[in-house]
């Protein structure tokens, strides 16, 4: 099979499970073309990354006029596909979309169509249900091969009309959810007809990345959060919960990992609330850097507000570490309480203070079981390997079936 993987940003540092789809899929003997439409503006520290960025056509790079050019291609070579492609473009997002915006991506799209159709791509599939699937479905409509993508959440749940999300479901030869969660929401935009073609296909690890893990520290608790610094990670509620609770045990320490808008603000409610000597911002990290901090911490905190799955709990349950996480989108799916973590509301500063207080006193011997259930726990619902077969075979089965 060739595949055309169309990205909006890639690779990113808070993406890398992406990258370790496309290379389980690669191990698999899937021939992946890696269509992202612009590099990342972040500096790629990860090895993996920095090489990745390396196998990528770049779609913007054509430039404007080729854009235009393929599109006039597609136009002459099939003058009603081609307009009526235009005037679903037109008709994306609802009475209030931004009708320049879907013209850029019709222009896109025909660029996508005219490469996968030189490479012979079989099947076209989109991470996150935002432009990347618009791309993918107006280049089907002016003839590229079907396609397919992946909703991880929650941006795509915020808007899903301005997204056109339950059309995208539709038209496509199927739909993927990273979470049962993340199937039901889907759910509620497409028709009922479409529900069997939504499919659950998790994001994985890498299994011989995560070896037997180190033990868990002695001393005083040390937490570590890892992610974007944004709105929707619930940081903030995470600095003033410490506040409270290093009231009653001082010694906690959290590390941020990781970077974003909020830092700023960020910093400023660490020092309003004389926390340097509790907190550390490291910035992003590689991968070897992320599992360091973790095999240094007693265990993971995820404040969020809103997710899709996250990533970094798995990665933490495979480093043999509980997890603090809120009660949001896909997280219960994975993380137990008291037997692979602990959970609470989401937004609930006292809860969370209360939490970390509780943990504190939890012993060295008890953590480590907790841990180790967690790794179970994770190695066994999100090997990348299964999951990469799981979504091969989807793929094999959408080809198979646009062929007939």
């Amino acid at each position: 099979m060739k595949i055309a993987y169309v990205l909006n940003t890639y690779p990113q540092p808070s993406q890398s499970f992406i990258r370790r789809e496309i290379q389980a899929l690669e191990r698999r003997g899937v021939d992946v073309l890696r269509l992202p439409m612009r590099p990342s503006e972040q500096r790629l520290v990860d090895p993996g990354d920095q090489t990745e960025s390396e196998c990528c056509h770049y779609v913007l790079a054509a430039g404007a006029a080729r854009f235009a050019l393929a599109f006039l291609v597609c136009v002459v070579r099939a003058p009603h596909r081609g307009w009526r492609t235009f005037w679903l473009a037109m008709r994306l997002g609802g009475a209030n979309a931004a009708r320049l915006r879907h013209l850029i991506y019709l222009m896109e799209a025909a660029y996508v169509a005219r490469v996968t159709r030189r490479e012979n791509c079989q099947h076209i599939h989109a991470h996150f249900g935002t432009n990347a699937a618009t791309v993918a479905l107006l280049a089907e409509a002016l003839g590229a091969p079907g396609y397919s993508f992946t909703t991880h959440g929650p941006e795509e749940f915020d808007a899903p009309h301005t997204l056109s999300l339950g059309q995208k479901v539709d038209r496509a030869r199927f739909a993927v959810a990273i979470s049962s969660f993340g199937r039901s929401q889907l759910s509620r935009w497409a028709s009922f007809g479409s529900w069997a073609r939504i499919k659950v296909v998790h994001c994985g690890i890498e299994p011989a990345r995560f070896a037997e893990p180190r033990a868990v520290p002695q001393g005083p608790l040390r937490l570590v959060a890892i992610g974007r610094f944004v709105e929707q990670k619930g940081l903030m509620v995470l600095i003033h919960a410490l506040a409270d609770a290093v009231r009653d045990v001082p010694d906690i320490h959290v590390s941020l990992v990781g970077d974003g808008e909020m830092r700023a603000d960020l910093e400023a409610a660490i020092a309003a609330h004389g926390l340097s000597e509790n907190v550390t911002l490291t910035g992003w990290l590689s991968e070897a850097g992320v599992r360091d901090e973790l095999a240094n911490a007693h265990a993971l905190v995820i404040p969020s507000f809103a997710e899709g799955l996250p990533m970094v709990v798995m990665e933490a349950m495979a480093s043999g570490r509980p997890v603090l996480a809120t009660y949001v989108a896909g997280t219960p799916e994975l993380v137990v309480p008291e037997e692979t973590g602990w959970m609470v509301p989401a937004g609930d500063v006292q809860a969370l203070a209360d939490l970390m207080v509780r943990v504190a006193a939890v012993p060295q011997a008890r953590l480590t079981q907790m841990g180790q259930q967690a790794r179970e726990r994770v190695l066994e619902r999100h090997d990348i390997d299964q999951e990469a077969e799981k979504l091969a075979g989807h793929f094999a089965e959408a080809i198979a079936a646009g062929e007939r």
